[in-house]
This record gives structure tokens, sequence and C-alpha cells, in this order.
């Protein structure tokens, strides 16, 4: 069924506003994605406040100047969060391997490619980051106190 051209004026104002207030932006390819996963995919998104929109390529290229040629069907990820979209969509496509794709996105306010869109969604949660720096200092600290105390023993 074709759109009327106020719905498309409807559709490409959505998208531009979309862009205007999201962190980031994440492109993907759901070719072959069943419709429970979608919904299930859609609500998992909905929980860390990550929206999706599945547009047509050419209402897309209408909204975003420079976007390259994608292959396929083509929905968007956004957040207000700078990596909790990438980070859920990530999760996703280990998820679903060949029917979820990563096509790409934008990233303050700067279109990247498939590659640094993975890297970016590979980055841990901040409280996990904040863990790893804890080990990182209390490392050097408890290889002192086990050595202390080895010397301890050996003294003994």
């Amino acid at each position: 069924m074709a759109l009327t051209r106020t719905k498309k004026t409807e559709i490409i104002e959505k998208l531009m506003k979309i862009l205007a207030t999201a962190q980031s932006v994440v492109f993907v390819n759901f070719h072959g994605l069943k419709v429970s996963d979608t919904a299930r995919l859609r609500r998992e998104l909905r929980k860390e406040n990550v929206g999706y929109t599945v547009a047509k390529k050419t209402l897309l290229r209408r909204a975003i100047n420079d976007l390259p040629e994608f292959e396929g069907e083509v929905a968007i990820a956004y957040s207000a969060d700078q990596l909790a979209g990438p980070r859920k969509m990530s999760e996703f496509v280990k998820e679903f391997k060949d029917r979820l794709k990563i096509l790409g996105g934008i990233f303050q306010g700067k279109l990247i490619d498939a590659v640094a869109m993975r890297e970016i969604g590979s980055i841990p949660e901040i409280k996990t980051l904040r863990g790893m720096l804890v080990n990182i200092i209390n490392s050097p600290i408890q290889g002192l106190v086990i050595a202390l105390k080895e010397y301890g023993r050996a003294k003994s």
C-alpha cells in the first residue's frame, strides 16, 4: 500500500525530531526477524528507554543527509543515553545472529560505520566500568598485602 504525501511528510518530520533529540542512533537490518522476536526486542528496548522505528530507506534518506546505501530493510534504534541503544542492539545482534545486523549509526552527531557502532556497543555499563577501576586500584594494594603476609610467615 502506497503512503500518501502527508503521511510521508509526517514520517520524515518524526525521523528528523528523533535525530535532533537522540544522542545515539543505530541503523539495523532486521530481515528474517520473526514478529514475536521483534515484539520482544521492542519490549526490551523500551525498558532501557530506547526507541525503535522502522522506516523506508527513501524517507530516512530525506531526513538524514549523506546516508549511506543500506541493503534490505532498515530500522533505527535511538536513545537519549549515548550507549544504551548501541549496547542493547549489540546484545540482540549476538542473540539473533543472521537475522539482525548493525549497519552503522550516528554517534555524537557523526555518521559512523557498522564496525565502530559495534565497538561502541561493546562498552560495558558505568557500574561495570567502576568495578573494573576499583579492581585495578585494589590490585597493587592486594599484592603488597600478600607479599607482607608471606614475608611475615618466612620470618616466623
